[in-house]
């Protein structure tokens, strides 16, 4: 049974949120409105993310002496220190960014060691499906440096999401109940997954209950990295479905993309935050935060849980659709944000 660990991973997250925004708030640990990049109007406590990530310690700790399910497949207790040390790293990491402002070449530090410490703990990618056919088979120092690019641009993406209230964690939340569906169903029956999936996807929806617009807590930079990172991990440890959480992820990550592209092109630095990103042209077109955020999660939905029914080569149809859909619908917001003229939306 799942359930009782999916709605007390809820319950869990929704106190232990309350406990951080308290934290936070007493070492100051805030969000200011100061930045022309920010669009809340009150200073908001960050360090979400450790609810988040507590959630999911003691979630797995609990599911560990208690039963014998998480460890019933392929995934063992190095997998999940592994895991568990690399979110902690990112939560040190976030703090100590939240706190005093790390510059870029200091803060990406932290992902790429957690990224590093899951590949010691054993995840690792030891075949993929090929959409065409058969089954390709990968040495180790492939599928490290696999683990590694996957880890580090799923954490990238979710990091440059957390640009309004709930977009980030409702994205990687679909991502992960995915990911739940799947490895519950009769044909790809993993419990240990199931169970990794199920105490997650708690953890993120009551830290949505305290960040959904107007949000009273913010993930945070460990946050918006740690989202990304279960998310991530729960996608290859699950016999690398990776196309699943790429086709969740795929309108961030396209955007992603195109920001980086964007910088180049105009010789512009890519570690320098601006407000160029497609949720942010959406606000300056007139649709409101809520709007944007169900938007991208119909989408994602859409697509992420849409490919539980589709065979290897029809997700890659699937993408190529996303991918064209992506740039269609950038130019238009890109044209009509060069004909609106009014101030961006904040409701």
């Amino acid at each position: 049974m799942i359930w009782p660990w999916l709605v007390g991973g809820f319950f869990v997250s929704v106190f232990l949120c309350v406990l951080v925004r308290r934290l936070a708030s007493t070492f100051a640990i805030v969000d200011e409105p100061r930045h022309p990049r920010k669009i809340h109007r009150e200073p908001t406590p960050l360090l979400g993310g450790l609810g988040i990530y507590a959630t999911v310690l003691i979630g797995i700790i609990l599911a560990l002496v208690l039963t014998d399910t998480l460890t019933a497949g392929e995934v063992t207790v190095r997998h999940y220190v592994g895991f568990l040390l690399g979110g902690f790293v990112l939560m040190v990491g976030g703090a100590l960014d939240d706190k005093v402002s790390l510059p870029p070449k200091y803060s990406v530090l932290f992902p790429l060691a957690a990224s590093v410490l899951a590949i010691l703990g054993g995840i690792e990618v030891d075949k993929l499906t090929n959409p065409f056919g058969g089954v390709v088979e990968l040495e180790r120092w492939v599928s490290n440096g696999l683990v590694f690019v996957w880890l580090m641009a799923v954490m990238y993406t979710t990091k440059l999401l957390d640009g309004l209230d709930g977009l980030a964690t409702s994205v990687s939340s679909v991502g992960v109940l995915a990911i739940l569906f799947l490895s519950a169903t009769a044909a790809f029956f993993q419990p240990d997954v199931t169970l990794f999936a199920a105490i997650g996807f708690g953890a993120l929806l009551g830290f949505l209950v305290w960040n959904w617009h107007p949000a009273s807590l913010f993930l945070g930079e460990g946050g918006s990295t740690f989202v990304g990172y279960l998310l991530g991990v729960l996608a290859v440890i699950s016999g690398g479905k990776l196309a699943i959480a790429l086709l969740v992820l795929g309108i961030p990550l396209l955007d992603l993309v195109w920001v980086a592209v964007r910088r180049l092109m105009s010789k512009q630095p890519l570690t320098v935050a601006d407000r160029k990103h497609l949720h942010h042209r959406l606000l300056n077109v007139g649709w409101s935060q809520s709007a944007i955020v169900l938007s991208y999660v119909g989408l994602s939905a859409l697509f992420g849980l849409g490919a539980l029914f589709l065979q290897s080569r029809e997700k890659l149809f699937a993408l190529l659709l996303l991918i064209v859909l992506m740039i269609v619908g950038a130019l238009l917001v890109v044209r009509k944000e060069r004909c609106y003229g009014s101030p961006p939306s904040t409701s």
